[in-house]
């Protein structure tokens, strides 16, 4: 039993989270960001094409969707952490480095999904059907994007003694580096690895909305509405854990008070809003027609007879019934000679003994 233990002493954090390519900075924070979006195209990508979407179509969603919601996550982070910012040391400046991590994921969520509805509206994508193929995407690009906190050594939890605590290390935000002393990285302490609690939360959330719109077939954005649900719930435990600054009220982060709301709000529209699965075709010019709701049921019933094993065009030699071949025709029988025909045949032949 003690080999547990002795095994999971810690988890290991970084000590470098920058890597030089020449005059370029490569920073893992911002390679987990663009590798979560990657993977959310992807799925979203695959749930779109089963709803009739063009393929690929999601890149045109992206290219709305990213810059609005990473504007919109910086915007949160800076607002509900102010005195890193407009504080007695802080500077307005530090805004704009993105790369040095804080991005708040309810602005994230907000502003992307305006920047998604813009992008719908242009292409007569039904903007609840995107987003409802992008409720098991998206809690994939926030697992993948959590590591970028681990590689920055942030965001994470109280003092811990269990096996899997996190071994947390003095932060350069700038140089993207632990300090050193003596030649080595000054060690923080151990801590609860919140961002690895979120990683895998998210992992989970992201298989059960699968599930259950697999089972259910929810429409009209009521997916979406579970995976805000979700992620809301695993939120507040998480945030409870984390010891970093943050604004509070009545006893509570900001961030609590948030997914309370933020739960609230999506529940009342998942219990509200009814409606199947949308739908659309496109033609060869990928433009997007909506399909009616009459029309959803005949249509997926002719994706799945389109789907099955087409069967044989001729039985087998063996399994094919005897038959008879059918006697060629009777020659045709001869015309029959006009009427009067023969009287005056006759007639030329008495004509011919008189003379």
């Amino acid at each position: 039993m003690n080999a547990v233990p002795a095994l999971l002493a810690e988890i290991p954090s970084p000590t470098q989270g920058v890597w030089d390519l020449g005059p370029i900075p490569l920073r893992a924070y911002a390679l987990c960001i663009v590798l979560g979006i990657v993977a959310a195209c992807y799925i979203a990508d695959r749930r779109l094409r089963a709803r009739g979407a063009p393929p690929w179509v999601i890149l045109d969603v992206a290219i709305w969707a990213v810059p609005f919601g990473i504007v919109g996550a910086r915007l949160y982070h800076v607002i509900t952490s102010p005195d890193a910012y407009f504080g007695e040391n802080g500077s307005i400046l530090k805004a704009f480095k993105i790369w040095e991590g804080g991005l708040g994921i309810w602005g994230g969520v907000a502003a992307g999904a305006l920047g998604a509805y813009i992008a719908c509206r242009r292409m007569n994508l039904p903007f609840a059907m995107a987003a409802d193929t992008l409720a098991v995407a998206l809690p994939v690009a926030q697992a993948i994007g959590r590591w970028g906190n681990w590689f920055n050594n942030e965001l994470y939890g109280k003092e811990t003694t269990l096996p899997w605590g996190l071994k947390v290390y003095n932060w350069d935000t700038a140089s993207g580096r632990a300090l050193e002393a003596g030649g080595q990285p000054i060690v923080l302490g151990i801590f609860q690895p919140t961002f690895l609690y979120e990683s895998l939360w998210c992992l989970g959330v992201a298989v059960a909305v699968w599930l259950l719109d697999r089972k259910y077939r929810f429409g009209r954005g009521r997916a979406f509405a579970v995976y805000v649900m979700l992620y809301t719930i695993g939120r507040f435990w998480i945030e409870a854990l984390r010891i970093d600054d943050a604004q509070h009220f009545l006893g509570l982060r900001l961030n609590n008070w948030t997914s309370i709301i933020v739960f609230a709000g999506a529940l009342i529209y998942f219990l509200r809003v009814r409606g199947p699965q949308e739908r659309v075709t496109y033609d060869e010019d990928g433009k997007i027609t909506r399909v009616s709701p009459d029309a959803v049921p005949a249509l997926e019933a002719a994706e799945e007879h389109k789907a099955l094993p087409a069967a044989d065009a001729t039985p087998d030699a063996a399994e094919a019934p005897d038959v008879a071949e059918a006697p060629e025709p009777a020659a045709a029988a001869a015309e029959p000679e006009e009427p009067g025909a023969e009287e005056d045949a006759a007639a030329e032949e008495a004509k011919e003994k008189q003379g």
